[in-house]
């Protein structure tokens, strides 16, 4: 299957905490980080989430914050995932913004121009992608 969601991260489930209707489920990616996701119960059951299985989780670049200073900020996000810019493309409407991840992988994500500009955004430059976790799609190998 090809998808439109430029982030794409393979991982193993470590811990699936059920609540009331949704379920808070943490994967574990190659390089140590962590991707916290928020699905329902019917998808937990309908996945067999639990630890070990193996997962992809996926979210579009336009559902990534970025954030280039962070001392001292408190988010609501579960997913801070820190690292440095590598790519910016500016486009006519917007600009994508490529941070490398010290695994290797990368965070795709589109901000404003006046986003680039009010960050420092440039390529060499420190910066977290920051992700909800009801943002996060999960999916499993069938």
């Amino acid at each position: 299957m090809k998808i439109s969601a430029r982030n794409q991260f393979h991982g193993k489930v470590v811990s699936v905490t059920p609540g009331a209707v949704n379920a808070e489920v943490t994967l574990a990616l190659p390089g140590g980080q962590e991707i916290v996701a928020m699905v329902t119960i019917e998808s937990v059951k309908s996945l067999n989430l639990q630890p070990g299985v193996d997962v992809v989780a996926l979210f579009k670049a336009s559902s990534v914050l970025v954030m280039t200073d962070g001392s001292g900020v408190r988010l609501s996000a579960r997913n801070s995932l820190a690292g440095t810019v590598s790519g910016l493309e500016v486009g006519p409407i917007h600009a994508e913004v490529t941070i490398t991840l010290p695994s290797g992988d990368e965070v795709h994500a589109t901000v404003t121009h006046k986003a680039c500009e009010a960050l420092g955004l440039k390529e060499g430059v420190p910066a977290t992608a920051v992700i909800k976790a009801p943002q996060v799609i999960l999916g499993v190998p069938v």
